[in-house]
C-alpha cells in the first residue's frame, strides 16, 4: 500500500505535469515500450493531461501481442495431440491463431491447462510420466529466467517428458528496429523497468547514441511514468540523447547477474519474428544445443504451418505505433474482447484492450493538433 499511495500522489503528479508544461516548447513524440505502462497511461488519463505538444506512441511491449501467428498455430497443433498435456498462462488461451485458439482446442477435447508458474508444468510432467507435457514459454526478458530455470531443472532431474515451446523476445533489438523503420516518428523512449531489473541497462546507451534519442528507464505507477516523461522532454529540449534511470528503486545498471547466467546457460540469442512487425535480427532466444532436446518445436516436428492474419485487423500497425487502436475500423465493432481479431485486444497488456476497457472509443480532440 505504501507504493500505491506514494507513487499515485495527486499533488506530486500536478507538480510533474506543471514541470513538463514549463519545459515544453515544441512538439515531441515519445514511445512507452511496455504494455503495462500503456495501461497505466490510459487508465489514469496521463496522455490527455499532458501538453498538447507531447504525443505518446504505444510500443510493442506486450509479449502476448508480439508472439507470432506461426508460433500460436504451432501451439495449437501440439496441444491437439492426444498424448500431450499443454500448459500455459491464462492470457494465451484466447489469442487467435489462423482459425481458432487454445480455448477452442480445449473444447474439442485437448488437455490444455492453465498454470501459474512454469514449475507447475514440471510437476505435472512428474505426475504423468506416460504423457508429454509442454509449457508455452513466451515473454520478454522478465519471464525468460523462470522458464530457463524450469528447463535447467528438467535436465537436472532427468524429466524427459517435459518440453518448452519458446517464443521469447528481447527489447533492445526491437528499439533498434523501430528507429530503423522509414515510418518511425519516435523521438524518445520510456524503457521498461522490469526488463532492466533482469538485464540491466548496458545495451541502451549505445542505442541512445546511435539513434540520437533519449532513453529513460521508468516504472509503472503514474508518478514513475510522469517522471520518465519529464526527463525525456528535458533531454529533447536540451538536444541531449543519453540513458537515464528513473526507476532506481528497482533497476541497477548491472541487472541480475544470477538471472543472466541462467539465461546464458539455457538459451542462445537468435533472430525472431514479431507479430505485426516481422523478423528482427537477434531479437529473441531459443534453447541452446545443450538443452535442445527440451525444445517442443524439435520434439514434435511442427513444420509446414501456413498462417493467415485477419484481413481487417490492424493490430500490426498498433504494435508499431503507426496508429492508435480507435483508428482501426474494426475496433469495438467486429473486434472486441469477446470476439478478438488480434492479440492486442486479448492480452491484459494490449493497447487495444486498454482502449476498450477505459472507453477510449474515439480520438480525443487533442490528437487534431498532435505530431503526425
Amino acid at each position: 500500500m505504501k507504493y500505491l499511495d506514494e507513487f499515485s500522489d495527486p499533488v506530486l503528479a500536478k507538480r510533474l505535469f506543471d514541470d513538463i508544461r514549463a519545459v515544453t516548447t515544441q512538439p515531441w513524440s515519445l514511445m512507452e515500450v511496455c504494455g503495462g505502462q500503456t495501461h497505466s497511461i490510459i487508465r489514469h488519463g496521463i496522455d490527455q493531461l499532458l501538453p498538447e505538444e507531447i504525443q505518446l506512441i504505444h510500443g510493442p511491449g506486450c509479449p502476448v501481442c508480439v508472439t507470432p501467428l506461426e508460433i500460436i498455430d504451432k501451439a495449437l497443433e501440439i496441444a491437439s495431440r492426444p498424448d500431450v498435456i499443454f500448459c500455459s498462462f491464462g492470457d494465451m488461451l484466447r489469442v487467435p491463431g489462423s482459425g481458432r485458439d487454445l480455448f477452442k482446442v480445449k473444447s474439442e477435447g485437448a488437455d490444455v491447462r492453465v498454470v501459474y508458474s512454469p514449475l507447475d508444468s514440471l510437476r505435472i510432467a512428474q505426475e504423468n510420466p506416460d504423457r508429454q507435457v509442454v509449457f508455452f514459454g513466451i515473454g520478454f526478458e522478465t519471464t525468460a529466467p523462470p522458464n530457463a530455470m524450469t528447463v535447467y531443472q528438467a535436465k537436472k532431474l532427468g524429466i524427459s517428458n517435459f518440453s518448452l515451446l519458446v517464443s521469447h523476445v528481447r527489447v533492445p533489438p526491437a528499439i533498434d528496429a523501430i528507429m530503423n523503420s522509414p515510418d518511425c516518428r519516435v523521438e524518445a523512449f520510456l524503457a521498461a523497468g522490469h526488463v532492466c531489473t533482469v538485464m540491466g541497462t548496458g545495451e541502451y546507451p549505445g542505442l541512445a547514441e546511435k539513434h540520437r534519442v533519449p532513453i529513460v528507464v521508468t516504472g509503472f505507477e503514474p508518478l514513475d511514468i510522469l517522471e520518465g516523461i519529464r526527463r525525456a522532454v528535458r533531454q529533447l529540449e536540451a538536444g541531449q540523447h543519453t540513458l537515464e534511470n528513473a526507476y532506481p528503486r528497482a533497476v541497477q545498471a548491472g541487472g541480475s547477474p544470477a538471472a543472466q547466467a541462467m539465461l546464458a546457460d539455457v538459451f542462445e540469442v537468435t533472430d525472431r519474428a514479431w507479430r505485426g512487425i516481422g523478423m528482427i535480427p537477434q531479437s529473441g532466444w531459443r534453447l541452446s544445443p545443450k538443452y535442445r532436446e527440451y525444445d517442443a518445436e524439435y520434439r514434435f516436428s511442427v513444420t509446414g504451418i501456413d498462417t493467415e492474419e485477419s484481413t481487417v485487423c490492424r493490430s500490426g500497425e498498433v504494435l508499431q505505433g503507426l496508429i492508435k487502436p480507435h483508428e482501426c475500423a474494426a475496433f469495438g465493432k467486429e473486434c472486441t474482447p469477446r470476439n478478438p481479431l488480434g492479440a492486442t485486444m486479448v492480452s491484459s497488456e494490449g493497447a487495444c484492450a486498454a482502449y476498450y476497457l477505459y472507453r477510449r472509443l474515439e480520438a480525443p480532440n487533442k490528437e487534431a493538433s498532435s505530431v503526425g
